[in-house]
């Protein structure tokens, strides 16, 4: 069955309450604007904003304001301040009479203020009237637009105002949509305006001598005002110039250099940067002191997913029944299965190897590296040494399990993702200390093959960066499997009683105990920064204990780079070799061009069974950002394929702006769906809204048409009434 729901909120009366309340406002506010914009131009005031009319009324206005010098003030501040904030023409006029009424310094100082109080109530009502419609259907680009207005908007603001070939009330209104703090607009604004109000001002002061506004700035004062304007940006970059000559102070450059690039580990990031900067025919050279393919090749992806494989033709045909087999045997052999796990490494190999990178051009070190000055390494191979001169360096260590202090741990053997591969004989009783991606894929392939298995996470649910649905389905999969899935259970400690193995547990402030043979601790991983020369340098480090990187993948240092899991955000292999893209082009061509790491369509997927794949936003992450959306949901129990397959469950749930097809995330549960997640992450990546994938051909029977058929899911819940109710009039008219 499938079908779609809008997301309700416990609160949801209250919010839609506030909702209705803040759209009336919204209109009236618009009503307001638009009448008295409406109003000035039926009622030509227009007239009285113009040069002749002032040059005219000169004298008159000058015996009011003396005969009321505190009440022209007011007045003429008002008027200047609802000209600014309705955006009408007129500002310049107001700005000279400014000079003409009150003088150059009287009037520079009313019209300072006035005009960024008036620029300021535009900005707000632009923000108040539409910023919330932007977002919903521009949210991803403007999330892009804000972090940039985040870092440096005051200095975007500063030279916008300083040149006056861009009107200043598109700049209020545009400003408004951005995320821009209040009080920085409004002193930006009054700081960056003063040149040219003074420009204006001064030449009122000479009104009786001016023909024209053009004659006011001459080709010269527009030039000195773009010189002013391009200042801004040559004194950020002046700055960034500083802050690296300090950072650099105490380090001695070389006068030449022996590469382009030094790159430190040889995982995915290493390997896609060294690749990059060979195919560019820079001199490159990779250090790897363990294993080259890094954690991928040798304790991750690739042996994780070969025993995944292992487990699954054992669960399938245990399940042979359910396809018409009456008997299907099968003889597990632990050691035969973990040796096929080694045979696949070992086929994968040449493909990361070092013959393979040497025949590209890289040159290949097998040995220990260390950062020695922002343009030097030594690498350490047996007993030699040498040291490497390069222009830029990119670190790309990777990371490594974390092991908590748990007492007792240290006594009883524990295993990681790193050593489990080791085993050869099946644990009977196996322990999982974690229910993330690791813990959940390496329970139940071990399960599957013949373990004993119970899983312990201290959160309410597995897999808790997903939705609860999704987490349900998984360990509702677990439980029917026999895994003992045990969330809410926080580890306290391991014993050793008559020689068998337990650990104590904390479950609803009682104390469990949970014999076990092995134990398995997967509950994350820490990113490698010691050891390797980061200390010394003073190469800085975040709060989540990755190197800390900016949106180009540089450190505090601007010629060294770091990718891959040692910089996060994110730990997959897919998205180390997406930065390391970064990494490299940055580190060669940076000089001329900067590119920033696009995070905008992230995917990735847990392998269980059945599997999790994931892109963009859930709903769980929409609410915690305040992101409005919608909920398109296509169930697999009701795709023909899947049925066939014996694989009919799971669902497709799309995540969309309100009223809109533009997709905000994707989740996927069930067969192959880190397969199916794909055509959501290239929809997303090139802006392709749902309309546009249900317009496309999708072969049957496949699995994938499930992506097809959420898609129709979202337009049938926009199906215009209206027009239905119109069409079926007309066949009612054409049956006669």
């Amino acid at each position: 069955m499938s079908f779609s729901r809008q997301t309700v909120r416990p609160d949801a009366l209250r919010v839609n309450a506030n909702l209705f309340q803040t759209d009336l406002s919204r209109w009236v506010l618009l009503a307001v604007i638009v009448t008295l914009i409406a109003a000035f131009f039926i009622f030509d005031l227009q007239y009285y904003l113009t040069l002749e009319t002032l040059k005219a009324q000169q004298a008159a206005i000058d015996t009011y304001r003396s005969n009321h010098p505190v009440l022209a003030v007011v007045i003429y501040a008002l008027i200047y301040i609802v000209v600014t904030g309705l955006s009408l023409p007129g500002a310049t006029i107001l700005t000279l009479a400014g000079g003409a009424v009150f003088g150059l310094l009287w009037g520079t100082l009313i019209v300072s203020f006035a005009s960024t109080i008036g620029a300021t109530l535009a900005f707000l009502s632009a923000r108040f009237l539409f910023r919330d419609a932007v977002e919903s259907r521009f949210g991803d680009r403007l999330n892009v637009i804000n972090k940039g207005m985040d870092r440096d908007g005051a200095l975007y603001l500063f030279t916008l105002r300083l040149v006056p070939v861009f009107p200043f009330f598109v700049i209020n209104l545009v400003m408004g949509l951005t995320s821009l703090k209040t009080q920085t607009f409004y002193w930006v604004s009054q700081l960056g305006m003063l040149a040219g109000t003074v420009v204006y001002v001064n030449a009122g002061t000479q009104l009786g001598k001016l023909e024209s506004l053009s004659g006011i700035l001459s080709p010269g004062l527009i030039g000195s005002f773009a010189l002013l304007g391009i200042f801004p940006l040559l004194a950020n970059k002046v700055v960034e110039a500083i802050k690296a000559n300090k950072v650099y102070a105490q380090w001695i450059k070389p006068a030449r250099f022996d590469n382009n690039i030094v790159v430190i580990g040889a995982g995915s990031g290493g390997l896609v940067t060294a690749y990059i900067a060979a195919a560019v025919k820079a001199k490159v050279t990779l250090v790897e002191k363990h294993k080259m393919g890094g954690d991928c090749l040798n304790t991750g992806c690739v042996p994780s997913k070969a025993l995944i494989r292992s487990a699954r033709l054992l669960a399938q045909m245990r399940r042979c029944a359910d396809f018409g087999i009456k008997k299907a045997d099968a003889k597990v052999n632990f050691a035969d299965v973990m040796n096929r796990v080694q045979s696949v490494i070992k086929t994968v190999e040449p493909h990361d190897s070092v013959q393979r990178y040497t025949d590209l051009g890289v040159e290949v070190i097998e040995g220990d590296a260390e950062i020695i000055s922002p343009w030097e390494v030594q690498v350490k191979t047996g007993g030699e040494s040498r040291i490497i001169t390069t222009r830029s360096i990119v670190i790309a260590a990777g990371a490594r399990p974390f092991v908590p202090p748990i007492p007792g741990i240290e006594d009883i053997d524990y295993l990681t993702s790193d050593t489990v591969w080791d085993l050869r004989e099946l644990p009977k009783r196996l322990v999982v200390l974690g229910g993330g991606p690791i813990g959940c894929e390496l329970a139940q392939s071990f399960a599957r093959l013949g373990s004993k298995v119970t899983q312990v996470e201290m959160l309410p649910r597995l897999l808790i960066r997903e939705d609860a649905e999704v987490s349900e389905a998984v360990m509702a999969k677990f439980r029917l499997e026999g895994i003992n899935v045990l969330v809410g259970h926080t580890a306290k400690g391991f014993i050793v009683e008559n020689g068998e193995k337990i650990l104590l547990a904390e479950h609803d402030g009682k104390e469990q105990r949970i014999p076990f043979d092995q134990v398995l601790v997967a509950i994350g991983r820490v990113a490698n920064t010691q050891g390797y020369g980061l200390e010394q340098l003073g190469v800085e480090i975040s709060t989540s204990r990755t190197v800390e990187t900016n949106d180009f993948q540089q450190t505090n240092y601007p010629n060294i780079f770091a990718c891959g899991d040692v910089s996060g955000p994110f730990q997959f292999t897919h998205v180390a070799a997406h930065q390391a893209w970064y990494a490299a082009v940055n580190a060669l061509f940076g000089s001329f061009i900067k590119f920033r790491t696009d995070y905008s369509a992230i995917p990735w997927a847990t392998f269980t069974d059945p599997e999790v794949a994931r892109v963009g936003l859930n709903e769980q992450d929409a609410l915690a950002k305040g992101i409005a959306y919608e909920v398109s949901t296509y169930h697999l129990d009701d795709l023909d394929r899947a049925i066939a397959d014996g694989v009919a469950h799971g669902l497709v749930k799309v995540l969309t702006a309100p009223g809109k097809d533009r997709i905000l995330g994707v989740t996927i549960v069930g067969e192959q769906a880190g397969e199916l997640i794909a055509e959501f992450v290239l929809a997303m990546k090139h802006n392709i809204g749902l309309n546009k994938l249900l317009g496309t051909i999708h072969i049957y029977p496949t699995l994938s048409e499930a992506n097809k058929y959420a898609a129709g899911v979202w337009k049938r819940n926009h199906a215009s009434k209206g027009l239905l109710w119109c069409v079926a009039r007309y066949h009612d008219w054409r049956r006669g």
